[in-house]
């Protein structure tokens, strides 16, 4: 067994250092090109595939696509999770029984923080926590924001054919015109619209438990007239404290939608120069990195929405008893 290790070691290193060999004999060839980054997602189609009354014209964006792989893909490990728990019965293995790990772990922090409402809080939580995991993590796919097609640019590059309908652009400024590269798929996470849609969910979805726990009352804490009359003064600070919890719920949409944006877009961003300046072995590092920044923005973002939903159930001043 320890030679058996030993010699995957050796060959393993020996692969690694052959594929960094091929990377610089490759790049006198073929040299890396600046890409060309836009905060907007690009469209891939010219004319919009239908209108919608009030929204307008609908264009497939790359993100879209994205999304559609990302839904396919957890389609998949979903497809894949039930069938390991039915083949493995009340001992799940596998990919199941790491799910089934995940799942009682995240039920059982739901349940230390919102009590009797955990069965309400924990689809939401564990959903988007799963969804934001998911948009993170897709963009790692080999081909994801590198292989599109080609686009004329005031400001772009020449291209050389690879053969059949297939083109690449070269590290060479073009004198009049030239081409950039429009990915058919980029990170999910890096478009501000999935990012706003997942905060208006978040922060809608605890008004709905909140109410749900409360009742009617759960509005008191941003519309608070009951000593308005009786004590004028406590009356206007209390009015005075349900406008600024008012703001507070507002700004959590801004908070949530800029806050994972701007984390996976910089990744997107940092990714690309790295690869122009340094297109050997450290790009390889930075995706490690964004591994990791991807599945900690998942967390920061789950657990965000799992402690303003269990606030939600909570009376005013925390009086509401949690079993």
């Amino acid at each position: 067994m320890e030679n058996t290790r030993k010699w995957r070691w050796g060959v393993n290193r020996w692969i690694i250092l052959g594929l960094i060999i091929l990377s610089v004999i490759g790049l006198q060839f073929i040299k890396p090109v600046q890409p060309h980054i836009q905060v907007a997602p690009e469209n891939l189609t010219k004319e919009p595939l239908f209108t919608l009354p009030v929204i307008g014209d609908f264009y497939l964006s790359n993100t879209i696509v994205a999304m559609l792989i990302m839904d396919v893909v957890i389609l998949i490990v979903a497809f894949l999770v039930r069938q390991g728990a039915r083949k493995n019965g009340l001992v799940p293995k596998g990919i199941a029984g790491a799910f089934e790990m995940i799942v009682d772990a995240l039920y059982g922090m739901t349940e230390a923080a919102a009590g009797k409402y955990a069965k309400k809080v924990f689809p939401w939580f564990a959903t988007i926590l799963i969804v934001v995991l998911f948009a993170n993590l897709i963009k790692l796919v080999p081909g994801f924001e590198t292989i599109g097609m080609l686009e004329e640019s005031q400001h772009g590059y020449e291209i050389q054919s690879l053969g059949g309908a297939w083109s690449t652009v070269i590290n060479q400024q073009a004198h009049e015109g030239g081409y950039i590269v429009k990915p058919f798929a980029r990170a999910l996470s890096t478009d501000l619209n999935f990012t706003l849609a997942l905060a208006l969910i978040s922060v809608v979805m605890t008004q709905v438990i909140g109410v749900q726990a409360q009742g009617i009352h759960y509005f008191s804490k941003f519309l608070n007239f009951t000593t308005m009359f009786k004590k004028p003064f406590l009356g206007f600070m209390d009015f005075i404290v349900g406008l600024l919890e008012t703001i507070s719920e507002l700004s959590k949409i801004l908070s949530f939608t800029f806050r994972l944006f701007g984390n996976m877009f910089a990744g997107m961003v940092l990714m690309a120069l790295v690869g122009v300046m340094v297109p050997v072995f450290v790009p390889s590092l930075i995706m490690f990195f964004e591994l990791f920044i991807g599945a900690i923005q998942a967390y920061v973002f789950g657990m965000l929405t799992l402690t303003f939903m269990a606030q939600a159930t909570q009376g005013h001043g925390g009086e509401e008893e949690h079993a």
